[in-house]
C-alpha cells in the first residue's frame, strides 16, 4: 500500500494583478512529495520561491492563489483559517530563508531568538526554552554554544548565522522544511557543512524537505529528486542519480551552461527558451 504524502499540490496557479497586467508567476504546478528530499530548480523568475509561500500561505495581498488540491496531510491548505495556519507555521511547516542577516532580529541575541521560537511553538519555561535553544546550537554544530547563545547577529559569521537559522526553525521538529536558497550566500566550503547540518537533522527528525536553489549540481548531490521549473511551469521532475540524462532541452540548456573541469570548453551553451512550453503539459 502506498503511503499518504506528506504534500499533495494538484494544478496550483499563482497569479498577481495590477492595473496594467496580470502574470501568472505559478503554471499547473502538481506534485507529491513523500518523506524525501525534492530539490526545485530553476532561473530567476521560474515561480520557486512564490510556491514555497504558497504553501506557506504567505503570499502577498495581490497574490491570487487557486489550485484544485493543496493538502499537507489531511489539511487543505487552501480552506485552512488563519489560526489554523499560525498553529502549522513554524510548528508543522518551516521554511529557512536565504540570508540570515535579513532574517534575524539585529537588536535581539541570536540565542533568545531561538529560545523564542521554541516557547511560540511549545509550552515551556524560560529556562526550559533556553535549555532546548543550547540543546540546538549543539544540534547545529556551533562550538562553544554557552558564548554564541550570548551573541548579537552581527558578531557571528554568514555560515554560524544560516546554522542558527536553521536552529530556530527546526526546533519545534517540523515535518515539512522548505529551504529557499539556504546557502547561496556562503561559499563553498561553509555551503557543504550546512548542507551536512541540515541533512543531519532532516533525517534524524524523519521530516520532508523542499530544496529551492540555483544550483544544479548542488541539489544533485544532496537533494532525492529533482523538479525543474521554467516560467512557472514545472517541465521535467526526475530522480537527482539521473540528472545527467535528463531529456527537456531546458534542463538540457541548463546542465550544459555549467562549466565543468573535465570538459573545458571557450564558451558555455546559453539555454534556449522556447514559448511553446508554456503550454505543453507540466513534466512530472
Amino acid at each position: 500500500m502506498t503511503p499518504e504524502p506528506v504534500l499533495s499540490v494538484r494544478n496550483l496557479n499563482i497569479r498577481f494583478r495590477d492595473e496594467t497586467r496580470v502574470t501568472h508567476a505559478v503554471r499547473d504546478l502538481s506534485f507529491d512529495l513523500g518523506v524525501e528530499k525534492l530539490g526545485i530548480v530553476g532561473e530567476s523568475g521560474s515561480g520557486k520561491s512564490q510556491t514555497g509561500r504558497a504553501l506557506m500561505r504567505l503570499s502577498p495581498p495581490s497574490a491570487q492563489i487557486t489550485a484544485e488540491r493543496l493538502r499537507f496531510g489531511k489539511l487543505d491548505l487552501l480552506k485552512a483559517s488563519e489560526s489554523q495556519m499560525m498553529r502549522i507555521r513554524g510548528n508543522e511547516i518551516a521554511m529557512i530563508l536565504q540570508d540570515p542577516k535579513y532574517s534575524l532580529n539585529p537588536l535581539i541575541r541570536v540565542g533568545k531568538q531561538i529560545a523564542e521560537a521554541y516557547r511560540l511553538h511549545r509550552d515551556g519555561s524560560m529556562r526550559d526554552a533556553r535549555d532546548h535553544a543550547m540543546a540546538m546550537l549543539e544540534k547545529v554544530h556551533i562550538r562553544n554554544p554557552e558564548r554564541v547563545y550570548n551573541l548579537y547577529p552581527h558578531e557571528v559569521s554568514g555560515g554560524m548565522g544560516q546554522r542558527i537559522m536553521i536552529a530556530m526553525m527546526l526546533i519545534a521538529e517540523p515535518k515539512l522544511i522548505i529551504a529557499d536558497e539556504p546557502t547561496s550566500a556562503l561559499d563553498v566550503t561553509v555551503r557543504r557543512q550546512v548542507l551536512s547540518v541540515l541533512q543531519e537533522l532532516v533525517e534524524d527528525a524523519g521530516a520532508s524537505l523542499i530544496f529551492i536553489s540555483h544550483d544544479l549540481n548542488l541539489v544533485a548531490d544532496f537533494c532525492d529528486r529533482v523538479m525543474v521549473m521554467y516560467q512557472g511551469r514545472a517541465l521535467e521532475t526526475l530522480p537527482s542519480a539521473e540528472l545527467g540524462r535528463a531529456r527537456h532541452p531546458y534542463t538540457r540548456g541548463l546542465l550544459d551552461s555549467l562549466p565543468r573541469l573535465d570538459h573545458p570548453c571557450a564558451e558555455l551553451a546559453v539555454p534556449v527558451r522556447d514559448p511553446a512550453w508554456l503550454d505543453a503539459p507540466s513534466g512530472q
